[in-house]
């Protein structure tokens, strides 16, 4: 046992620069996603037909296209066959807001069909358009109803960044396969890499349900 903590003491720096660019790319690629997300979210429930046709097509196509195969193909196949010169974190990021976008729509669709319809109604008769309606009175609403949400896609977002490891993108698991090939204790750097992904998933998770359970009480209240 011993043996066991003193090897993740020496582990830990490395282990922890991995957790740190996982982490950051999960919440840069999030913002990402948020906005495309808002956007697509608006298409859907518009009234304009070829733009509900563009957010459903997108969403369909991503959400049937693996993570894995999504990174391969910006890294290796944009990157070859463009000949553009990006760094594997760049093709991560980009995958990851382009994987977790689609899923962003359906939430954001999902809390603007949530406020009611009389409020885009009211603000139409004070004279806003549609976009500003949307932007100033249905999103700011829309947003207190979709956190939890967002949050569990946050949560499902640091969960794939492992599967970006295929890129060589210096993430958690890869730093964790590096160690291995160094040392050849795949037990000990896997269970380290399973303790701290449990660690920070078990936090998101408890705030979430601190939030879902703080907006519960706000709606009986009311």
């Amino acid at each position: 046992m011993a043996a066991y903590f003193s090897l993740f003491i020496e582990c830990l720096p490395t282990l922890l620069s991995g957790l740190e660019m996982t982490l950051f790319m999960a919440v840069v690629s999030l913002i990402f996603a948020c906005i495309i997300g808002v956007i697509l979210g608006i298409f859907s429930i518009s009234n304009i037909k070829w733009l509900e046709k563009i957010a459903t097509f997108y969403i369909y196509v991503v959400r049937g296209i693996p993570l894995m195969v999504l990174g391969f193909f910006i890294f290796f196949g944009i990157g070859g066959g463009l000949n553009l010169q990006f760094s594997a974190l760049t093709a991560a990021v980009i995958s990851l807001t382009i994987n977790a976008s689609a899923y962003m729509a359906e939430i954001f669709r999902g809390g603007i069909q949530a406020v009611d319809i009389g409020q885009v109604e009211a603000a139409r008769s004070l004279g806003l358009s549609y976009i500003q309606a949307m932007m100033r009175v249905v999103l700011p609403q829309a947003i207190k109803i979709m956190i939890p949400a967002i949050l569990n896609q946050f949560i499902t977002t640091i969960k794939d960044t492992s599967i970006l490891s295929a890129i060589s993108v210096r993430e958690l698991v890869m730093n964790g396969e590096i160690i291995v090939a160094r040392n050849f204790k795949p037990f000990e750097v896997y269970s380290y890499l399973a303790i701290m992904y449990l660690i920070v998933i078990t936090i998101l998770s408890l705030i979430t349900r601190r939030i879902e359970r703080n907006m519960s009480y706000d709606s009986r209240g009311k």
